[in-house]
């Protein structure tokens, strides 16, 4: 059995000796992995350049306003068309293609407009009639009326046909609605025929069903946006309900760990049980009601998410969904009955720890200010990476055999030569590009500003665990505690991981950040091989994206025991990830007995905070309770506020309970060196609290048994 259990520790590492002098973190430390802080500093540098060179190209007036056929931008103060804020395209048939859409640009004729047409009208009759004047303000500037019908129209200069139109960013796309089953455009009192006289419009569906699906989330998003308007205080509300529930919840662990734990356990099973209960009803009431039966399939995709709610179906799936979450939580509960008694006495020490270092519940707030600044400058710099390009022009023509069709072309100096081999050819605004090196260079500064935000929103993560776990390991390694504890834990604990560690971290972020981007990279592929049908090529794609979201897992909890070690004991980072490693691999039992149990608690812990949370602001904005009824205001869509409470209500208790989480694993680790060092004695006591010394005398001989 020696023999064995020392081929054991051969394989994973030798196991700590004795110090005597080892009293928790060393403060008497050296930098470590200064070449990856030599890098960081540089590429800091690199990203700053890259932001004040696409600062100085860009031009995000590119992404705010429409640009017309000649480039010029629409309602732009200063320009022209300052009093045109809107863009109307020619013939929206050739708009067909959902790219075209999105981007906004379709090869016809493009102008500024003070207002869309709201009338039908064709360039004929106008032409015969006092319209005429009206239909001008639709044509190419500076038009003159000094032309045939036929020329006007071969040239470009006014459309053939205004249809009644509705404002979608600023563009005026064709109002396409339903009549008893007939596609109608605008209101059918508004034709030129005056009878009300529903028109064929056959020749604009092309082209106007695709923007009919963007009008459609279009005023769906602004439905969305108007029961924010309503409702944010009541969300604001919601939230801070949220914090406060969270903030008990760890109060009361300090005091009543086991109570809470159990009560937390039973609290979930009941929360799930009446959800499921709830979807059984609405599942029953529905019974024998017209169109409840009608399937998912069958209904397709609605803006309209209420509707949903009337089928018989999705309260079944809800039903389904609950209920195995319910037996899933009940199993393993059953399996783990035994080591929650033990996470339970962790939870205590934990709930110590943080009392002790109250101030570290606010540090995610630094994490978080940290993070946005990432976010933020990661976005301005991509908005002005991806609006520095310049207008380019190409040559248009309805005739498919034009020679000099797709041709780039210059607005001002636009041939004649041009015109005589292709009579309706004209040269227009196409998209924004370039031919410079800078130009070229544009999507490998991309790559590199995502690569940066990446690393950089590693590296403030990787932050903030070194600094908590420098604070909780001071409190561990304190023999009397909290007497020995030092005056500002958190505080030293910060700047000792800037002050030596920097390199250490930038190294643990930049493994990361490396293996994330080959990720997005990856999501970038799979989306361009869709539309190709190998099946190889797919399979290939979907086994390479499941091994770096493995890898990344892997890398992250690697990393996060390699800070703790660095925290504690300030060596670099592959000594202290192998040290780390190994040290859970001499102790894998008490890996799965104690730390995963802990965080399946924590996990419940979240799931009844969001789950009360999410009751609560169902029951109110629904206009269940009573009391408040006539408080909650009108909603489009009820969901919305709901499901941005749970969202808001899941990521705060997330906050506070990463602290805690960070503590146990902190703990955890320096528990397992506890007992590689000392053995209780008078001469090597232990540092673990008398909770944690009854924990070990009734666990350590059942988990050496196993």
């Amino acid at each position: 059995m020696g023999g064995e259990r020392q081929h054991y520790y051969g394989k994973h590492g030798t196991p700590q000796k004795y110090d005597p002098t080892f009293k928790g973190p060393i403060y008497n430390r050296g930098c470590t992995d200064i070449i990856c802080c030599v890098f960081l500093l540089l590429a800091i540098v690199g990203y700053v350049a890259v932001g004040i060179i696409a600062w100085t190209h860009g031009d995000p007036r590119k992404v705010i306003y429409p640009t017309d056929s000649r480039g010029e931008f629409c309602g732009q103060k200063g320009t022209k068309n300052a009093n045109k804020p809107y863009l109307f395209y020619f013939n929206i048939v050739k708009c067909a293609s959902p790219l075209v859409l999105l981007e906004f640009q379709c090869p016809t004729p493009q102008i500024c407009v003070e207002k869309c047409p709201d009338r039908y009208l064709t360039y004929l009759n106008a032409h015969r009639s006092q319209d005429f004047e009206y239909y001008k303000q639709f044509c190419v500037p500076g038009f003159q009326n000094n032309k045939g019908v036929a020329e006007v129209l071969r040239d470009g200069d006014c459309p053939a046909v205004l249809t009644p139109s509705t404002l979608l960013a600023r563009r005026c796309f064709p109002a396409i609605h339903a009549h008893k089953g007939v596609l109608m455009v605008g209101n059918e009192t508004t034709y030129e025929d005056g009878h009300g006289a529903r028109k064929n419009i056959t020749e604009l569906v092309e082209g106007a069903k695709k923007a009919n699906g963007v009008l459609e989330a279009r005023q769906l998003a602004m439905r969305i946006f108007e029961d924010y308007t309503v409702s944010w205080y009541w969300i604001v509300i919601g939230l801070v309900i949220a914090m406060v529930m969270s903030l008990l919840f760890i109060v009361l662990l300090r005091f009543l760990a086991g109570i809470m734990v159990w009560v937390m356990i039973v609290m979930v099973i009941l929360v799930l049980g009446y959800g499921i209960f709830h979807c059984y009803m609405e599942y029953a009431r529905l019974r024998g009601e017209a169109g409840s039966d009608v399937s998912l399939v069958d209904l397709g995709f609605q803006t309209d998410l209420r509707v949903y709610l009337h089928l018989r179906q999705t309260w079944m799936a809800f039903m389904i969904i609950l209920s195995i979450i319910e037996v899933i939580i009940v199993l393993l509960l059953i399996f783990l009955r035994k080591r929650i008694l033990i996470a339970i006495a962790l939870i205590k020490e934990a709930s110590r720890a943080v009392g002790y270092v109250m101030c570290s519940m606010l540090y995610p707030l630094v994490t978080f200010f940290l993070l946005c600044l990432c976010i933020a400058y990661w976005a301005s710099t991509a908005v002005f990476l991806s609006t520095s390009n310049e207008a380019i022009y190409k040559i248009f023509d309805d005739v498919t055999d034009c020679p000099v069709a797709g041709k780039t072309c210059n607005p001002e100096n636009f041939s004649s030569n041009e015109s005589r081999l292709c009579p309706g050819a004209h040269c227009q605004f196409a998209f924004y590009g370039g031919e410079s090196g800078y130009h070229r260079a544009l999507l490998g500064l991309q790559i590199f500003n995502a690569f940066m935000f990446f690393w950089l929103a590693n590296f403030v993560l990787a932050l903030g665990q070194v600094t908590l776990a420098g604070a909780f390991a001071s409190y561990y390694w304190s023999l009397h505690k909290p007497d020995d504890l030092p005056a500002f834990p958190l505080f030293s604990a910060f700047s000792r991981a800037l002050r030596y560690h920097t390199g250490s971290l930038a190294f643990g972020a930049l493994i990361l950040a490396i293996v994330q981007i080959i990720r997005v990279m990856l999501e970038y592929l799979d989306q361009r091989l869709k539309a190709a049908d190998n099946k190889f090529a797919k399979f290939l794609m979907t086994c390479l994206k499941c091994c770096f979201w493995c890898l990344e897992k892997f890398i992250k909890f690697l990393n996060r025991n390699a800070y703790i070690m660095i925290a504690i004991y300030g060596t670099n980072f592959c000594t202290s990830a192998r040290n780390a490693f190994f040290l859970l691999m001499r102790n894998i039992i008490r890996v799965a007995v104690l730390d995963k149990v802990t965080d399946f608690l924590f996990l419940l812990g979240k799931l009844l905070i969001v789950g009360s949370v999410g009751i609560l602001a169902f029951f109110f904005f629904t206009h269940r309770i009573r009391i408040v009824q006539d408080t909650a205001p009108p909603l489009n869509y009820y969901w919305v506020p709901i499901l941005t409470v749970i969202v808001g209500s899941y990521l705060i208790a997330h906050g506070f309970f990463s602290v805690y989480g960070m503590c146990v694993d902190t703990l955890f680790l320096c528990f397992l060196e506890d007992l590689e060092r000392n053995d209780g004695s008078a001469e090597r006591p232990y540092f673990m609290s008398s909770n944690l010394k009854k924990l070990l005398n009734k666990t350590n001989k059942k988990l050496v048994e196993s």
